[in-house]
């Protein structure tokens, strides 16, 4: 199985930037389907970013153009960079993942992880 762990939460101003990072651990694979999902109080879990091993990518609409998903094969590492943050943008992060890409919805996905808090002040 796989565990994922985020970092890189943490308080900003409007219009900062913040780098998030997903480390995986324990069995992976060449092939495979990681995206970024948040969830402030009162509102469901959405997807912000997702993408494959083969480098496919696919961004929220309320994100395009200021949210930037990666992958680093050699770290096992998935990250976030986030700029131009918005206060709408204050919520819980978290990481998932799985071997194939069969939608964006939280269901779609095996593994998660813990979450990483991302708070912006106007």
């Amino acid at each position: 199985q796989v565990q994922l762990m985020e970092s890189g939460g943490g308080s900003v101003q409007s219009g900062g930037s913040l780098r998030l990072s997903c480390a995986a651990f324990g069995s992976t694979y060449s092939t495979y389907c990681m995206a970024w999902f948040r969830q402030a109080p009162g509102k469901e879990r959405e997807v912000v970013a997702a993408i494959n091993s083969d480098d496919s990518t696919s961004y929220a609409d309320s994100v395009k153009g200021r949210f930037t998903i990666s992958h680093d094969n050699a770290k096992n590492t998935l990250y976030l960079q986030m700029n131009s943050l918005k206060p709408e943008d204050t919520a819980m992060y978290y990481c998932a993942a799985d071997w194939l890409c069969r939608g964006l919805g939280s269901t779609d996905f095996g593994y998660w992880g813990q979450g990483t808090q991302v708070t912006v002040s106007s």
